[in-house]
């Protein structure tokens, strides 16, 4: 068998895409949890317990780690395998307590996908995010 059609044998599958994310080693270090997802959405929590700046407000770097989490997963949830080409945050307001991260994909013209995650403490608007995605077949599932 041609090596690029080889099986990596010493990887073993997991259930789901969901559990591959939530077992991730930075999802397990914020203590990111997707409590919902399929192709094109997922609804992510996690709390800012240990994750604020020195002002005391949640960090832009776990804010971000958050809604880049909502995106992974609702890009790469169906069949497609794709990566972040090309992302934006924009913080709104700060948050001190759990936070969620809703993602829906807005568009996609079978290459490119962009998506959209809005990030939440209770009702209130935190930041806003927006990713460009790209199929890649180079990187394994």
């Amino acid at each position: 068998m041609p090596a690029d059609q080889q099986k990596d044998c010493s990887r073993q599958p997991t259930a789901t895409p969901v559990s591959d994310f939530n077992q991730s080693e930075f999802a397990l270090l914020l203590g990111m949890q997707i409590i919902e997802a399929h192709d094109g959405y997922a609804r992510v929590v996690m709390d800012c317990t240990g994750k604020k700046n020195p002002r005391g407000v949640a960090h832009g770097g776990a804010v971000f780690a958050l809604a880049d989490q909502a995106f992974g997963i609702a890009a790469n949830y169906g069949a497609a395998t794709r990566i972040a080409v090309s992302v934006h945050i924009q913080y709104v307001a700060p948050a001190t307590g759990p936070l969620v991260a809703i993602a829906h994909r807005v568009a996609d013209n079978g290459n490119y996908s962009t998506f959209r995650v809005m990030v939440y403490e209770g009702d209130r608007v935190i930041a806003e995010f927006d990713g460009v995605a790209i199929e890649s077949h180079e990187i394994p599932r």
